[in-house]
């Protein structure tokens, strides 16, 4: 039985992500995390599903920047701005990641990619609105899972850069 094993069994986490958590020193979270029935690939059904505010979701957002990835945290309720991360990273061109760049990038699918624990090191923006609550909840690694953490660690533990990189309405 190898570690992963061990942690499917005890995490309804990703194996990757209930192992990160160790690695951490974050194994308390694991039982925190909780396990939905039915997919919250957006955060709209994650907000639901948790009975909390849309804004309070973290979705962890693969872009690539002149052809890098880069991932960008943001609350549930905005969207980004890709303009203001491409000046942010003094990148020629920034867009969405196609999900075999995010899978290859994180090891997670979309709609499951948890803030940190990825297959590769990858630069993280965190967008302030974040700190607008005491509370967050993200990705565990799967579609169906998640997990509450303040949004300082949750940046801290990502190695985020606090930025504004928010959509703003006209």
């Amino acid at each position: 039985m190898t570690a992963s094993d061990t942690a499917a069994e005890v995490s309804p986490a990703h194996p990757r992500f209930a192992e990160a958590l160790r690695e951490l020193g974050l194994d308390k979270l694991s039982a925190r995390i909780r396990r939905f029935p039915e997919a919250t690939r957006t955060a709209a059904e994650a907000a639901a599903a948790i009975g909390c505010e849309l804004s309070q979701i973290c979705k962890s957002l693969i872009f690539a920047a002149d052809g890098v990835p880069v991932l960008v945290l943001m609350d549930g309720a905005s969207r980004v701005d890709v303009e203001l991360v491409r000046r942010e990273l003094g990148a020629e061109k920034v867009g969405r990641a196609k999900a075999d760049v995010v899978r290859e990038t994180t090891g997670y699918a979309i709609g499951g990619v948890p803030p940190f624990g990825h297959r590769t090191k990858t630069r993280v923006l965190a967008d302030r609105s974040l700190l607008e609550h005491d509370l967050v909840w993200a990705a565990a690694g799967t579609p169906h899972t998640v997990f509450p953490m303040d949004p300082e660690s949750l940046i801290a533990h990502a190695g985020g850069t606090l930025v504004d990189v928010r959509e703003r309405n006209a």
